[in-house]
């Protein structure tokens, strides 16, 4: 099976139970080669093609090129017009290469594509392609400000904002403290399965009774490790990544990151309003400043960091508040996962695909404009994820200790 390389992140996982190792064993890898024709066809499916739709794909060479003629064809299959694919010029570059001048083509390039492709009605975002990149970017332009039926895929294969080429060959994956990475097969293999076989109109029935729960609910998430924090949604978007990348569901007016509908779904994410935002989160092994940190504490009061501790690296965690602007300094958003095959039960030792999986809780710092919140500034972190949380709306108990009971 191919391997696809790009930046290992570990981010902090909150663990309940102790979990199995890892069985590394070649036998027990997984021996088959990806279905790219399955794939291929499961994504045109989820987009609905309606006839004479003008379809376009983003990709970085070397990065899911078996994937692209399998798509293409099946976008033309469904009526559809095959657009062709734009390649993403993704670093690391030569070390001769001044910033400056890619810095400034980018941001001609990213002009020019917004002009060339506002005809375009669905785009595919192949792994490597991320919203830095000029065509990548153009089209996020697009869906905030044109909106209609225009939607774009969002693979999370790879770290969307990482350089491929690091020799770990892993991405996208968070991994455990104390546990071995996965083999990318493995990786593979999940994210595969949880492409091609979750049950898209299960995973959105539960995803819109605990929206519908959570909307006028105080909000109160705790955790073996100290997580205690309240908040409420009120009338903030909720985002509901559930698949669904048809243009009938975009024209009903979906936010902006609904229509940049990722794959495999899985999540709910909101930001809260800020000023409801009360306690603590604890991420009991989290890497800040590039070190690790043990038990990082953050305190909000009215949505603001308050206070910031640590059991070891407390200076670490320091140094990367103080480098973020003040109107950074907030508690940036919640989101839950849903998917059931993506959950950690299905991947012990790490959890993948940032959180998507069913009882996984993501909890934010930072900027949250893309969600529709209210903080600014240049820093963001939404990789923080724990798997033993408990989740009360409204007093009633929704997750206990990392495991749905509604």
């Amino acid at each position: 099976m191919r391997a696809f390389v790009a930046g290992l992140f570990c981010v902090c996982i909150g663990v309940g139970a102790a979990l199995p190792p890892l069985a590394h064993a070649q036998s027990s890898l997984p021996q088959h080669t990806m279905d790219w024709q399955a794939l291929a066809q499961r994504i045109v499916d989820q987009l609905q093609l309606e006839p004479g739709e003008k379809v376009l794909s983003v990709a970085q060479p070397g990065m899911f090129e078996e994937f692209v003629p399998y798509f293409r064809y099946a976008v033309m299959q469904a009526g559809a017009t095959d657009m062709g694919v734009i390649d993403v010029l993704d670093p690391p570059y030569p070390i001769d290469w001044d910033e400056g001048v890619i810095r400034d083509g980018f941001a001609k390039s990213r002009d020019a594509y917004v002009k060339m492709l506002e005809d375009i009605d669905a785009a595919v975002m192949m792994p490597g392609a991320n919203p830095t990149l000029p065509a990548y970017k153009a089209l996020q332009i697009l869906l905030q400000e044109k909106a209609g039926p225009r939607r774009t895929i969002h693979f999370h294969w790879t770290d969307p904002y990482s350089p491929s080429g690091n020799v770990t060959g892993l991405t996208g994956v968070n991994v455990l403290a104390g546990f071995p990475p996965p083999p990318m097969q493995v990786i593979d293999a999940v994210y595969q399965n949880a492409v091609l076989n979750t049950d898209l109109a299960v995973l959105d029935e539960h995803q819109d009774r605990f929206i519908a729960a959570m909307r006028d609910a105080d909000v109160h998430v705790t955790s073996p490790a100290g997580t205690d924090i309240r908040f409420r949604a009120e009338g903030r978007d909720i985002i509901q990544q559930n698949g669904d990348a048809s243009a009938k569901r975009m024209r009903k007016g979906a936010p902006f990151l609904d229509r940049e509908v990722e794959i495999p779904g899985g999540v709910i994410r909101v930001a809260p309003l800020e000023s409801t935002v009360q306690g603590q989160v604890v991420y009991p092994y989290s890497a800040w400043n590039s070190h690790s940190v043990t038990n990082a504490t953050i305190t909000y009061t009215d949505g603001k960091i308050t206070g910031a501790t640590a059991d070891v690296g407390a200076e670490h965690l320091q140094a990367e508040l103080d480098a973020a602007p003040d109107s950074a300094k907030y508690f940036r958003e919640f989101g839950l996962g849903f998917n059931p095959l993506l959950s950690p039960e299905v991947t012990p030792g790490w959890v993948g695909y940032y959180g998507y999986g069913k009882g996984v809780v993501r909890l934010g710092v930072g900027n949250n404009g893309e969600l529709g919140g209210a903080v600014s500034g240049r820093f963001f972190r939404w990789r923080d994820l724990l798997i033993d949380c408990t989740v009360t709306l409204n007093g009633e108990v929704w997750l206990k200790d990392g495991k749905f009971v509604q």
